[in-house]
C-alpha cells in the first residue's frame, strides 16, 4: 500500500484451493493497482474487483470460481476472507480483511478464511472508508505472502 506494507500469513491447511488461486492471481499481477472498493468502518476492507477488462469483468478474475472451503477458523480482527455472492461456490478474486472481532465473528463458517494479517493492521485501518470510497486507496503491488506451515 502507499502507506506501507501489510503482511498476511496464508492458511493452506484450511483453504488450499483459495490460497492457490490467490497465489496465481498475485503472480499474474492481478491485484497490482487494485482499488479497495468496499471499506466499512469497524467491519471490513475489501478489494479484488477488477475495473480493467484485461484482468476480468463482473467483479471477478478470468479464473474459475472456487468451491466453498468453510472452516471453524474464527473470523476476527485481521482475518482475511474471500468475498462471494449469495450463490454457493462463487468466490473468485475478491477478498476482505476484518477490522474487528465483534463485527466479523458471525462470518465464521459462512465465508472462506484463507489468511491472517500478522503485521500492518494500522495500515489496514487507514484505508479510506466508503462503498465505494471517494478517491479509494489502491494496492501498489502484492509481491509475496508468508505461507503458514502446518
Amino acid at each position: 500500500m502507499p502507506q506501507g506494507q501489510i503482511s498476511i500469513e496464508m492458511k493452506p491447511d484450511i483453504a488450499p484451493k483459495h490460497v492457490e488461486q490467490i497465489k496465481t492471481l498475485i503472480q499474474q499481477g492481478f491485484y497490482d493497482n487494485m482499488e479497495w472498493f468496499r471499506v466499512i468502518e469497524g467491519f471490513i476492507a475489501q478489494t479484488g474487483y477488477p475495473l480493467d477488462e484485461a484482468k476480468g469483468a463482473n467483479g471477478k478474475s478470468k479464473l474459475p470460481d472456487l468451491p466453498d472451503e468453510f472452516s471453524t477458523y474464527p473470523f476476527k480482527r485481521g482475518t482475511v476472507g474471500m468475498g462471494k455472492s449469495d450463490t454457493p461456490n462463487s468466490a473468485n478474486s475478491q477478498f476482505f480483511i476484518c477490522l474487528s472481532d465483534e463485527m466479523c465473528k458471525d462470518l465464521t463458517g459462512h465465508y472462506t478464511a484463507w489468511g491472517q494479517v500478522i503485521d500492518g493492521m494500522a495500515i489496514v485501518d487507514s484505508i479510506k472508508a466508503g462503498t465505494p470510497p471517494k478517491n479509494p486507496d489502491k494496492t501498489v503491488k502484492i509481491v509475496a505472502f508468508k505461507v503458514a506451515r502446518p
